[in-house]
């Protein structure tokens, strides 16, 4: 189903941009759907800081166009960039009200938004500490805080989990699925391809500065399936390869106690349902499921072979 204009919350058509003799984008054209979490993906250099300094309008395309469609205005925004964009002598609460004041809060404004965040995020020790004092991941989090106090519509995060350990990283993902859930609409722009399966409902891939894919991300994994299928069974493990026939293969078996674990490469597009027919009528099929390819394994198969090209020329 196509989605009208008033899903989309941006609109990016047949957008190029170049510096110089080089050509950062090529006519790249997507959408992003309102109140989604939008997965910018592809490898350095790719082009997709470029793209976001167009979103964002610090910089203009060359040619094409994109269109902000927040309602009933051009949505508020809300961006955080991979560098840091901090005043570091400057003391931690200072800049942030600072930062939100040059947004348009007035002052009452900025403390009734900054202060829930400084306390959930347990900020609040923070408040007098010189900003070149914090580590990295502080720094980060109060980047994030900052970003998002103003309440803005469309979130844009490059790479937001910069500088945290494990811990600090969880807090920010569940503090982007809470904004999610608000309807927020959030670009997340990373190379962690778990956080992009984690996170992201649609996913865009450019490469080179062209796009290489724009789709939902059930939508893409389903795409680019293997036919791998994983099977629990009791029974037999000869009569289990015997069943397989011509269009199966065992990858890889596992006992386990009285049952076995079977992974099965299907081929000629083979159906689940056919492998399923075809094993029920010689072993006790316990689970049955279909292996779809993490994004990781995606992201490696569409840019790696274009990166090897590119290194031999």
């Amino acid at each position: 189903m196509e989605l009208s204009d008033s899903d989309n919350i941006v609109q990016v058509n047949d957008v190029s941009k170049s510096y110089g003799s080089s050509k950062v984008l090529h006519e790249i054209t997507f959408e992003i759907p309102r109140g989604s979490i939008f997965g910018l993906l592809g490898p350095n250099g790719a082009g997709k800081t470029t793209l976001i300094r167009a979103l964002t309008g610090i910089t203009a395309p060359d040619s094409g166009e994109i269109i902000l469609q927040g309602k009933p205005q051009k949505p508020s925004i809300g961006y955080l960039p991979e560098e840091r964009g901090l005043y570091r002598k400057m003391k931690v609460w200072e800049h942030a009200m600072y930062i939100t004041r040059l947004k348009g809060l007035s002052k009452s404004e900025s403390v009734n938004h900054l202060k829930p965040w400084f306390e959930r995020l347990g900020m609040t020790d923070w408040l007098e500490k010189p900003i070149e004092s914090l580590s990295k991941g502080m720094q980060q989090k109060l980047q994030f805080v900052i970003t998002v106090a103003n309440d803005p519509e469309l979130l844009i995060l490059d790479e937001p989990f910069s500088g945290f350990d494990p811990v600090n990283a969880d807090e920010i993902k569940r503090e982007i699925l809470g904004l999610h859930e608000k309807g927020k609409t959030i670009l997340l722009s990373t190379h962690n391809m778990a956080s992009v399966e984690e996170l992201c409902t649609n996913v865009c891939l450019i490469n080179r500065g062209k796009l290489v894919l724009n789709d939902s991300l059930s939508s893409v994994k389903s795409t680019y399936r293997k036919s791998i299928f994983e099977v629990e069974f009791k029974g037999s493990k000869i009569a289990f390869a015997n069943a397989l026939g011509h269009q199966f293969e065992v990858k890889e078996i596992i006992d386990n106690n009285d049952r076995s674990t079977a992974l099965i490469q299907g081929f000629d597009n083979v159906k689940s349902n056919e492998l399923l027919r075809a094993l029920i009528q010689s072993v006790e099929v316990k689970s049955f499921s279909e292996k779809l390819p993490s994004m990781n394994d995606i992201f490696i198969d569409l840019v790696a072979p274009k990166l090897e090209i590119e290194s031999s020329e």
